[in-house]
């Protein structure tokens, strides 16, 4: 099997390595924490890259390309640890590709593609608990369309987004719909996360919905397995610069005389690190690979990649901070804020404790050897 990226993936990579390295300054980024946590200009940069736009056909103005560009962008970004929730408006836009009506998509994908529309997904409830299924807010269907009552948690960018993804119940069916933030009805109360970005809590009451899918269980845990792969690629590459990071101060920081990469000890911590973080690199590629997969076969592939990609998240991270010793964990130095973004990621889209059920529960009769 051929691994190599194209020629094509790998300019674009290129392109994004070099925004990132020139653009996306840590002085840039602790300005836009201190401002709310996103930075316009930034989101007018990236799509102006093309990177808003990166699954969205090309009919609709974007350019069309699949998961293996996706995760090669998204592996920059973390490089540089972009606060502006791209995964989102991939999510987005592979979502309303595959399940929207033609007028839906002639509205709102060009807008994505275009960068003047963000939207996100808002799924998550106080007591779901990763659970997909479980949904208290409700639609219930009027003259026009539908109207919503409910609450999301952690809702990315909830207070800005232009309009969100929300699940909700029919009667007993859950479904997908679209409602815009400046919809009557829809309140949005904003903070900022661990990592510096921004996440809202978002109430509905009696807002105008429109329909995406009517089977929205399956077009959720498609969205979820986008954002998935999407967050396990931005991981690999936090956690290739957070080696990088920790491998120069081994080099730079003297004790006795002597740089403590000279350390044996040291030496073989930053080995397994670099271990986890190749385990991480592989089982992200097959999420990515996976994408396209039937339903099945993707969840699957989904909760082994999201379960190594935790592990190696919070052993890459600790052992950073571990290896600075206390610089480690200052504001002002970088790689807390390394360690901070990959702590988040370990939790979004389900946590490794969840995902470990989630591998459980389909072994079936394989013994728990993947075939």
């Amino acid at each position: 099997m051929d691994f190599d990226f194209s020629d094509d993936q790998e300019q674009l990579r290129d392109a994004v390595r070099k925004w990132v390295d020139k653009a996306y300054t840590f002085e840039r980024r602790r300005a836009a924490v201190r401002a709310g946590g996103l930075d316009a200009a930034t989101w007018t940069e990236m799509a102006e890259l093309g990177l808003t736009g990166l699954l969205v056909p090309q009919d609709h103005g974007g350019m069309g390309m699949g998961p293996v560009e996706a995760m090669v962008v998204m592996e920059e970004l973390g490089r540089g640890i972009v606060l502006e929730p791209l995964a989102q408006a991939l999510v987005a836009s592979g979502i309303l590709s595959t399940y929207a009506n033609a007028a839906i998509q002639a509205e709102w994908l060009p807008a994505i593609a275009a960068g003047d529309a963000l939207v996100v997904l808002a799924y998550q409830e106080r007591a779901s608990r990763y659970h997909l299924d479980v949904c208290d807010t409700k639609a219930v269907q009027v003259p026009g369309g539908y109207v919503i009552n409910g609450c999301k948690s952690v809702v990315v960018a909830g207070d800005v987004a232009q309009a969100y993804l929300v699940s909700a119940k029919v009667n007993s069916q859950m479904g997908l719909f679209l409602v815009e933030r400046l919809s009557s009805g829809v309140s949005t109360r904003g903070y900022g996360t661990q990592d510096g970005s921004r996440a809202a809590e978002v109430a509905f009451k009696n807002a105008p919905a429109t329909l995406i899918s009517a089977n929205g269980l399956q077009a959720l845990e498609h969205a979820v397995d986008i954002g998935i792969a999407m967050s396990c690629a931005e991981a690999v590459g936090v956690m290739d610069k957070t080696m990088n990071v920790t491998a120069e101060h081994l080099g730079t920081r003297k004790q006795f005389g002597v740089t403590i990469g000279s350390f044996q000890a040291l030496r073989h911590r930053a080995a397994d690190m670099k271990m986890q973080l190749e385990l991480a690199r592989s089982m992200s590629y097959y999420a990515s690979l996976k994408l396209n997969a039937p339903a099945a076969e993707r969840r699957a592939a989904m909760a082994r990649a999201k379960y190594q990609l935790g592990q190696s998240m919070r052993f890459v991270g600790q052992q950073a901070v571990q290896l600075h010793g206390g610089i480690g964990v200052t504001d002002e130095y970088i790689v807390s804020h390394y360690f901070k973004k990959l702590t988040q990621l370990e939790m979004t889209f389900g946590d490794s404790l969840h995902h470990l059920g989630e591998v459980s529960a389909r072994m079936q009769d394989a013994a728990g050897v993947f075939v």
